[in-house]
């Protein structure tokens, strides 16, 4: 599939200029519009999106302003950029775009920041209904997860027990709600778990440590006491874990973000 259509103004076949009289930022609505051409088909995962000035021309705006919503895509895993050779879009979960969509988080990097921080309050109650509630079914598969990110053999197996671990957290809170807050959200969580980790390993080869991964890092040292103290039915000290755990993780995530911005100048 070719994004380009040639000619000399260089716009893009299918893409209209943007409509600069909602109330939203510019760059939140060239994002959009991205979706949506995304979503046509136009472009597939592993294929490179159009060129700045390109998408600039034919959206009507200028290229800030494009670079600002491509980057909104960037924050939440669905493009990548590769040196010298434009932005290309991920291979991704096959139900990441809709929740993309669901969750409005093409607003930019302030709506990922919010619903960073809401998952923290989220993950903090349900850790402390789950010290309270919890069945030894759902401490089997609490533990199972745990199990899992302790074995895993790469950053794919760790990521996956990560998001199992919380989920099963979630489960055992008995507040259905709450659980299906973080399910709607769990290929985004999957998304922002990868960047922490992944980041996390390439520090770890970089420094030239051990490779003791996964028990010695702190991404899976964090979950272990959230899990014993779910087990020993201590709501004030899970809460105290997992809040522990989701403000370190947060701060990793804002971090990455951080250098991923800085690289893309």
């Amino acid at each position: 599939m070719s994004a380009d259509v040639p000619g000399a103004t260089g716009k893009i076949a299918g893409l209209r200029p943007v409509n600069l009289q909602k109330q939203e930022p510019a760059s939140s609505e060239v994002a959009r519009a991205l979706l949506d051409y995304i979503f046509s088909g136009q472009i597939g995962p592993g294929e490179k999106l159009p060129s700045e000035r390109q998408l600039s021309e034919s959206f009507g705006v200028g290229r800030s302003v494009v670079r600002e919503g491509i980057k909104s895509l960037g924050l939440l895993g669905l493009v990548e950029w590769r040196h010298g050779g434009g932005t290309y879009l991920r291979s991704a979960d096959s139900d990441l775009l809709p929740r993309v969509i669901e969750w409005g988080l093409m607003l930019g990097e302030r709506s990922t920041t919010d619903l960073v921080e809401a998952r923290q309050y989220i993950e903090r109650v349900t850790s402390g209904l789950a010290a309270d509630r919890h069945t030894p079914e759902h401490l089997e598969a609490i533990a199972a997860a745990l199990e899992s990110m302790g074995a895993a053999t790469n950053v794919d197996e760790f990521v996956d027990a990560d998001v199992r671990f919380h989920l099963a957290v979630a489960d055992a809170s008995g507040n259905g709600v709450l659980s299906n807050m973080l399910k709607n959200i769990s290929s985004l969580l999957h998304v922002w778990i990868h960047r922490v980790v992944e980041a996390e390993h390439a520090r770890v080869l970089s420094e030239g440590e051990p490779a003791t991964w996964p028990q010695a890092w702190s991404s899976f040292q964090e979950h272990v006491p959230v899990f014993e103290a779910i087990k020993a039915r201590d709501r004030a000290r899970a809460s105290a874990a997992m809040e522990l755990h989701m403000g370190r993780a947060s701060a990793r995530l804002v971090e990455t973000l951080n250098e991923s911005n800085a690289a893309q100048g």
